[in-house]
């Protein structure tokens, strides 16, 4: 009976899958009203960045002390992105039906202006794997968590691609594979992303009184 024993691998295993599926139900529950999505993300990274170092926090209690410690910067931030993004879906939207329905130099202005949105796009993404979990790292401007959200996770590429990959996979599994697996959804791929985006956080620490740039 070792293999069910709390200290064997099979037991460890099971126990993390728990943790996901317990954190991403507080996470879906602290995201409903969709303004706190931010401050719910920022709180879920905070318990799970704990998790992948080993530790044992009372899961409840660290995930709500989280949301309302970066309460005010993640909403601001997610507030930020969410307009960001509506604005590059919308913008890519608009050009991709002119670029059906046009030809000539109209339609090479607009697959240059689609091409912009795809760098921007991917720019965004990158910026929105890792600006919350560093909001539950550090403490820092709003405008240097963005910038050094996009920087990291430009040097850490390959870091970036495996967070994406996680969450990419986890999406698939819901919408093509099997829909009830969204019990463990954002949980299970912050606490697998944890323990790459951890040791990318800690290679990156810096003093942030030495960040020039605006205030919040």
């Amino acid at each position: 009976m070792k293999l069910f024993s709390y200290d064997s691998k099979f037991s460890q295993i099971m126990l993390k899958l728990c943790y996901g599926c317990y954190l991403n139900l507080l996470w879906m529950v602290c995201s409903l009203p969709v303004f706190t999505a931010g401050a719910a993300t920022a709180a879920l990274y905070d318990v799970t960045l704990r998790l992948a170092r080993e530790e044992e926090p009372p899961l409840t209690a660290r995930f709500f002390k989280a949301f309302r410690e970066n309460f005010r910067q993640a909403t601001i931030l997610w507030l930020i992105l969410l307009g960001i993004g509506v604005l590059l879906g919308a913008d890519g939207y608009i050009l991709y039906h002119l670029y059906k329905g046009t030809t000539g130099m109209v339609s090479v202005i607009c697959t240059l202006g689609l091409a912009l949105i795809i760098v921007a796009a991917i720019a965004y993404v990158i910026v929105l794997l890792y600006v919350f979990p560093l909001v539950a790292s550090v403490k820092n401007t709003n405008w240097a968590m963005l910038k050094n959200a996009l920087l990291i996770g430009i040097h850490y590429l390959f870091c970036t691609i495996l967070v994406f990959a996680i969450h990419f996979a986890m999406f698939f599994a819901v919408v093509a594979i099997y829909t009830p697996l969204i019990i463990f959804g954002e949980g299970l791929c912050a606490l697998l992303s944890s323990y790459l985006l951890g040791k990318v956080i800690r290679a990156c620490a810096y003093d942030p009184a030495e960040e020039s740039g605006a205030g919040q």
